[in-house]
């Protein structure tokens, strides 16, 4: 076999007529798993419920032929599943380009500024007499101001990984300091609509976030095909990346600005769901095995890792439903110590 057909270990050559590619086979073993398992999630979740309908009663909904659910299932339980996977998709996405940029495993969304910029804002509409169709706009405008702000002062010196971070942090705190005093400034009852917002929920959300996520994430298609191959040199330091013809600066400010912009979309729509953007880009790097999170393993488990949380957030304590986002906090918490307890083993 010639050098240039030459398959390494853990790798398979893909051809398409006169072009052959080289694919790695755990990365495309692990996306079909976590395929799969979404799948069965998504069934799962219309199956459970008051009424219980079985799997086979959701199955022929979904292709139409016809059930007595076809309400509960398709009217009721679709949107919202449907809502889940791709909000968590979304998240994924945005955490696997800021962690990226950053360089750095807890470096998420709700860690740079972005989710409290669209949670203070988010709150000055709900509180201020806002009408219901404004919350979402608004919350958008500012998370993606908030993003600005960190950018005016981690951009000064080429964007890098350590001050991108630290200013984002620095938003962050100021934000939610911010959020509590319009929170104890307003009705108690409005403030209470604000609460229920930023801890993240899907109830009473549908088909209508469900397509702004959709409409972001198709628009943005071509630059997050882009981002998948440029997220391979986004570890090279600035030097080595010049040497071969890349130019840094620009590249991390175009992944994180992508980053930036799915996820205030996402959290307009849902609310700030914590932890999902943070814990899934190192999930999928570590069950694929690579040196930096993969775009589309980590958009699979994010859609996973949400649609079991809102599941679970329906049933645990049904008829009362808990928001989507206290399940991904509380598994986040324990989540966060593990990989401490991880790291301090390895280094003891």
């Amino acid at each position: 076999m010639s050098a240039s057909t030459t398959v390494l270990p853990g790798r398979s050559l893909l051809r398409l007529g006169p072009v052959a590619v080289r694919v790695r086979r755990r990365p495309v073993l692990v996306a079909t798993a976590l395929l799969l398992l979404l799948a069965a999630a998504m069934v799962l979740s219309l199956c459970l419920g008051t009424p219980y309908v079985a799997p086979a009663d959701v199955l022929r909904a979904l292709s139409g032929a016809g059930t007595p659910y076809d309400l509960v299932v398709l009217d009721l339980r679709l949107p919202r599943a449907v809502l889940a996977a791709l909000a968590g998709a979304a998240f994924g996405v945005a955490g696997t380009l800021i962690q990226s940029v950053a360089r750095n495993p807890l470096a998420s969304p709700d860690v740079i500024g972005v989710t409290q910029g669209a949670g203070l804002a988010a709150t000055v509409a709900l509180t201020g007499g806002a009408a219901a169709i404004l919350v979402a706009p608004a919350a958008l405008l500012g998370g993606l101001l908030a993003a600005v702000l960190v950018f005016a002062l981690g951009a000064r010196h080429g964007l890098a990984a350590q001050r991108f971070v630290l200013a984002g942090v620095a938003m962050a705190f100021a934000f939610r300091a911010l959020t509590e005093v319009v929170m104890l400034a307003a009705d108690p009852i409005d403030g209470l609509r604000a609460q229920v917002w930023l801890i993240g929920t899907l109830a009473g959300k549908g088909w209508t976030e469900a397509a702004w996520i959709a409409a972001t994430l198709a628009v943005l298609l071509p630059v997050l095909l882009w981002a998948g191959w440029a997220l391979h040199s986004a570890a090279l330091d600035d030097d080595t990346a010049r040497s071969i013809g890349l130019r840094p600066v620009a590249r991390r400010i175009g992944l994180a600005g992508t980053g930036v912009l799915v996820a205030a979309t996402v959290t307009a729509q849902v609310g700030a769901v914590d932890f999902v953007a943070l814990v899934a880009p190192q999930v999928a790097r570590r069950l694929v095995r690579a040196e930096r999170p993969p775009l589309l393993c980590a958009a699979l488990l994010g859609a996973l890792l949400l649609v079991l949380a809102d599941l679970a957030g329906r049933r645990l304590l049904a008829p009362t439903q808990l928001p989507a986002g206290v399940l991904t906090a509380a598994i986040g918490g324990p989540y966060l110590m593990f990989l401490l307890l991880r790291t301090r083993g390895r280094r003891s």
